[in-house]
């Protein structure tokens, strides 16, 4: 078995993949890009402290980008046979022909791509101890991870199910196109994921859920999960029914990026081009309040989600992606650039990083102090706690968003009782303009860098 101490791709696969280039320019591509990936993941699953699963997979993909007579298309295969591949090129290049033509279609200009993504290893996301991890060893922190037979039942709960699962995996990813592009990407991931399920003394069910993950294996907060887990689903016990109305709404770090999310792909160009953006035209505009203010932090070496290209090869970089309400860029790839008229940026947001904020002067905005959930219920008196959401969307073209909520109603700071069967309802624009707080307790485990927020008079139904 052929080695290679960079990563998973060998020498002969890099060649493998410079040869499929070369046999689509061969049989009348104009241009070409190559993405070779390979990926391996190991898991142990635990049920109720017992080994429930092993699992095993591992993955290797080319993709073939072609350009050809104007047109465009894109193919993938497994088989990574010289032979194989030459066929599979040809067949490639004569169905683009095929095609319609789209003269937009074309890979981006060399100038604008990444030159120092060589290795893979450029941004330190590779943790040489996965090499030595074993069966043995995954099994061990799956089995500490457990608390069953462990930790006893509860005075007014008994647990009825613990679901536990440690997972490593390692991606190696080669780009290369026929420009010159040559980038690499190699990182490594740990992560542990605990669920438990109790049940009060009336038969009422409750569960609780908690992750944590990392690049590296000492970066991984081991033999937590399972207790965070439980108190989760402790802590959801006795709900009550809260009357509708307006409220003010924390929303704890480990949910508040689905609050960003339709935000950040409403910047993509693609869906501006298509009229299915609630953020069209408003480039150089304020549009959300103040306090909004969100950096890509791409290059952040050691970090999740840190990356020197996108899938096109174009170099990435930290930039200001909405700066005190004001949108200061759109995600926009060369093709949707050409066809818009546009100035191309990168293909999608990195490692977003939403800027602790708070109205009250001096109030957590100190990166030294921990301003977190509990603070910011302390800072804003009453509302609604929300700790999840149970289903629900947001209307990309217009911005209204409608999801169910869990959580906890709070009286001065202090949390009174749990919630259920409740729904916020707004719009993207209106709840970013009642923005209050914004913590600095976004969870080192995320690519997405988001804290607990803090929002006024939001609508909720119950």
């Amino acid at each position: 078995m052929e080695r290679n101490i960079t990563g998973l791709i060998s020498e002969s696969e890099k060649e493998l993949a410079e040869y499929c280039m070369e046999s689509a320019l061969g049989h009348g591509a104009a241009q070409v890009r190559i993405s070779l990936s390979k990926s391996i993941l190991d898991s142990v699953g635990m049920l109720n402290g017992e080994v429930d699963k092993v699992a095993h997979s591992a993955d290797r993909s080319v993709f073939l980008y072609v350009f050809a007579d104007g047109r465009y298309g894109t193919f993938s295969t497994n088989r990574l046979d010289k032979a194989e591949l030459a066929r599979f090129a040809a067949n490639a290049v004569d169905t683009v022909k095929m095609l319609a033509e789209d003269p937009f279609r074309q890979l981006p200009d060399p100038a604008r791509t990444e030159k120092g993504a060589v290795t893979g290893r450029e941004l330190g996301l590779y943790d040489s101890s996965y090499e030595y991890m074993t069966a043995g060893k995954r099994m061990e922190i799956a089995r500490d991870e457990c608390i069953s037979g462990k930790t006893g039942d509860g005075k007014d709960y008994r647990i009825i199910s613990e679901e536990c699962e440690y997972s490593d995996s390692t991606d190696d990813n080669l780009v290369l196109d026929s420009s010159g592009f040559y980038g690499r990407h190699t990182e490594t991931s740990f992560a542990v994921c605990s669920e438990i399920t109790i049940e009060d003394k009336g038969g009422r069910k409750y569960s609780g859920y908690w992750w944590d993950s990392s690049p590296f294996i000492d970066g991984l907060d081991r033999m937590a999960c399972s207790e965070a887990a439980l108190d989760r689903a402790i802590r959801q016990m006795n709900p009550r029914n809260r009357k509708g109305g307006k409220y003010r709404m924390v929303v704890d770090a480990s949910v508040s990026s689905r609050l960003v999310s339709p935000v950040i792909s409403a910047l993509n160009a693609a869906s501006i081009q298509q009229e299915s953006s609630f953020l069209k035209d408003s480039l150089g505009k304020r549009i959300f309040g103040d306090g909004l203010s969100i950096i890509d932090c791409a290059r952040t070496p050691g970090k999740p989600g840190a990356r020197l290209f996108d899938t096109e090869g174009v170099a990435t970089r930290d930039c200001e992606v909405i700066r005190g309400g004001a949108v200061k860029m759109y995600f926009t790839n060369t093709y949707i650039a050409r066809k818009m008229g546009m100035e191309p940026t990168v293909e999608g947001v990195s490692r977003p990083v939403l800027v602790p904020f708070s109205c009250k002067k001096g109030c957590g905005e100190d990166s030294g102090v921990q301003f977190n959930a509990g603070r910011i219920m302390k800072e804003c008196g009453s509302g609604i706690y929300v700790t999840g959401f149970n289903g629900g969307n947001c209307n990309q073209t217009t911005g209204d968003f409608s999801y169910g909520i869990e959580g906890f109603a709070f009286r001065d700071g202090q949390i009174l009782h749990p919630v259920r069967e409740m729904v916020i309802t707004g719009n993207m624009v209106g709840l970013w303009n009642s923005l209050l707080f914004a913590g600095n307790d976004a969870r080192p485990c995320t690519r997405w860098q988001i804290p607990s927020l803090c929002f006024d008079e939001v609508d909720f139904s119950s």
